[in-house]
Order: C-alpha cells, then sequence, then structure tokens
C-alpha cells in the first residue's frame, strides 16, 4: 500500500539491483564533433598577388625600304623561330645584284690582265730606268684590279642581304599580337614602324611581390640545390594551378613598402598564364617535417589570444592555448601543448569552458579537416 502511495505521488523510489543511470537523470555531456591532432611533413606556404610577365617580347621591324608583298600569318597566330611573316618587293634589289654579277666579271677580267703585265715587265726591271717605271706602273694596276673586285663582292654581299632583308623572319618562338600593316603598305627601315609583335608564352614568368620578413627563409631555399616551388592561378580558374620554380629575387627591399620582388618560371604549353593576367601566387620555401596541425575550424579567438578545447580520457573539454603559426590546407599549424593524436573539438567549442562534459558525436576521420586514409 506504501508503494502504491508512493507512486501516485510521481516520486522516484529507488529499487534495490536496478542500474544506477535508471535511478537517476544524470546531466548529459554538451555535444562536439573532434579530429585527431596530426604531426607530419606541412608546407611553408607564402601567399601573394602576382602578374604573369613575357619572358621576351620581339617588335617585327624592317630593315629595309619596300612595298609589302605578302603577309603569311595571322594575328594572333602562334609562330617558331625563322618562320616567314612577311616578304617585301625585293625586284630592285635583285636587279642591283645583277649588275654587280656583271661587273664583277669585269673586275676580274681587268684584275687577270694586269697581272698579267705586272709579271712580264718584271723581267725587264733591270734594263733601265724606264723599263723599272713600267713594272712599278704594272703592280701598281694589278693591286688596283684586285681591290676592285673585292670591293664589287662587298657590293654583292650588301645586296644579298637586302634581298634577304626583303623577307622578314620570326626572331622567337610566340604569339603575335596584332598587325597594323597589310598587303601593298609602304614600309621604310629608318622610320623603325613595327610591322608587329611577337610574345614568348613559354616558358613564361610570373612576377610578385612577398614582405621582406620571408627574406632568410627564401635566401635559405634559393641557396639549395632544388629552387623553392611557386604555384600560380587566376581567380576563378578552375584547373590545378600552375607549378613553376622561383629563378629571381631582387637585389635590394623596397623601402617604401617593405617588399622584396620575386620572379617565378612556368612551362605553359596550354597557355594556362597569360601575360598580363594577374593571378594568385603561393610560394614553398621549404616544407616542415613535423609540424603539428588541426583543422582550422578547431581554432577559437578570445580575449587572451587563440585557444582550442582538448578532450581529455574522462570526456572534458580542456582549454589549450595555442600559437597559430600559418594555414595549410584547410589545417592549421599551431605551437601547443598537445600531442598528435589528442581530441580536438571542431565543432561546439562555442559552448564549451574549460573541464565541461561533453559527448562526441559523428568522429569520422574523413571529416572535420582530417585527410581521407589511403585505399588498400
Amino acid at each position: 500500500m506504501l508503494l502504491a502511495a508512493l507512486l501516485g505521488t510521481g516520486l522516484t523510489v529507488a529499487v534495490p539491483g536496478q542500474p544506477q543511470a535508471q535511478q537517476s537523470n544524470a546531466p548529459a555531456g554538451l555535444p562536439v564533433v573532434t579530429s585527431p591532432a596530426q604531426r607530419g611533413p606541412m608546407p611553408l606556404e607564402i601567399t601573394a598577388n602576382g602578374n604573369v610577365v613575357a619572358e621576351a617580347t620581339v617588335s617585327i621591324r624592317s630593315r629595309v625600304d619596300g612595298q609589302i608583298r605578302e603577309v603569311h600569318v595571322e594575328e594572333g597566330q602562334r609562330v617558331r623561330r625563322g618562320q616567314v611573316l612577311f616578304t617585301l618587293d625585293s625586284r630592285m634589289a635583285e636587279a642591283q645584284l645583277a649588275q654587280q654579277e656583271a661587273q664583277l666579271v669585269r673586275d676580274r677580267a681587268l684584275a687577270a690582265r694586269a697581272r698579267a703585265d705586272a709579271t712580264r715587265y718584271a723581267s725587264l726591271r733591270g734594263e733601265g730606268f724606264t723599263a723599272t717605271q713600267r713594272y712599278e706602273q704594272a703592280q701598281a694596276d694589278a693591286a688596283t684590279a684586285d681591290a676592285n673586285v673585292k670591293a664589287t663582292e662587298a657590293l654583292m654581299t650588301q645586296t644579298r642581304l637586302t634581298i634577304d632583308y626583303a623577307t622578314i623572319r620570326a626572331e622567337a618562338d610566340g604569339r603575335l599580337g596584332a598587325l597594323p600593316v597589310t598587303a601593298g603598305n609602304l614600309v621604310r627601315g629608318s622610320e623603325g614602324t613595327a610591322l608587329g609583335t611577337i610574345t614568348q608564352t613559354d616558358p613564361i614568368q610570373v612576377q610578385f611581390s612577398v614582405p621582406e620578413r620571408w627574406l632568410p627563409e627564401i635566401q635559405e631555399a634559393m641557396a639549395g640545390i632544388t629552387p623553392p616551388s611557386v604555384t600560380a592561378r587566376a581567380p576563378g580558374d578552375r584547373h590545378p594551378p600552375a607549378r613553376g620554380q622561383l629563378v629571381f629575387v631582387d637585389s635590394q627591399v623596397d623601402s617604401t613598402s617593405g617588399t622584396i620582388q620575386l620572379k617565378a618560371r612556368f612551362t605553359n604549353p596550354e597557355n594556362q598564364l597569360w601575360p598580363g593576367q594577374y593571378v594568385n601566387v603561393v610560394l614553398v620555401p621549404r616544407v616542415e617535417p613535423q609540424a603539428i596541425s588541426v583543422p582550422v575550424q578547431a581554432v577559437q579567438t578570445g580575449s587572451d589570444g587563440r585557444y582550442i578545447y582538448v578532450v581529455d580520457a574522462e570526456s572534458r573539454a580542456r582549454r589549450r592555448v595555442v600559437q597559430m603559426q600559418r594555414v595549410v590546407s584547410g589545417r592549421a599549424v599551431i605551437a601547443a601543448e598537445i600531442q598528435a593524436g589528442d581530441k580536438v573539438v571542431v565543432e561546439g567549442a562555442q559552448i564549451l569552458s574549460d573541464g565541461a562534459r561533453v559527448a562526441e558525436r559523428n568522429p569520422n576521420p574523413q571529416q572535420n579537416g582530417a585527410p581521407p586514409r589511403p585505399q588498400s
């Protein structure tokens, strides 16, 4: 009767032999999601903004005067070194060459006769003053004739160059820009008017600047066997970033901005990078072999700095002050009193306090910023 009366009042009655969990409503832990801290190689990434620049830009100009007879290329076309671009009218130079060839035949004939006279008068040198004088004159005439032959040959070489210059060829591999002239236009070598430009796009360079505090790291990396790696990608580009190497460090720091200028070279066969383009750059001067990292969302910011919560063996959250050094691919590289494998709270840290009891949920290693396990 007493038991029935107590049940009617709604009071909980301790019954011997039943578990304590059924006898009292103990408070449950706060729900959190955790991820293990990791120790391993992490790159030191220096991010910057840069611009793509061509390694070489060649202006196409004519060395001789002439009318453009034919244009062999189109605007924007890729060209190879030595490829014919323009052909100028060279008929006047060809006519001059024919005239000089005839003159060379005449000069050689005169030179042969002068040498024969010099040989004949050489035998008469001892027969008097007149014979000696004629011998000296014959020697002079032979030397003059030989000089005329050489002068004509030099003129022919010059004319052949003029004819060769009438065919304008590409001086570098690259891509043509706009062509402001067409067939029929008269060009003059003395005016220096550009017939177009060739921009080298493979390889190509990216120019960027980083704060001077990174200079010791960059200098140490450049002193190694392999230059530091650099990646570059234009905003909105869905392709993987282009990969290259650092090739240039400026000789001085810009005192106005406190930065130092760098250049990286990239192979660019698919034209992923374009001259003048704005790109996001990541420079990796070194890789830290034993870095402690956690998912970046685990790091919280408070009045006393950055901190994280670590879940101990008793399922209680313990606050740890950390120094965040950098963020790499969604993981924060930190300096803190934690070990690899410690459970770090990545969701629910905002409702925690030091020592609070927690209840972990969905501790999936492929979530919370942890890398997936390799397939066996």
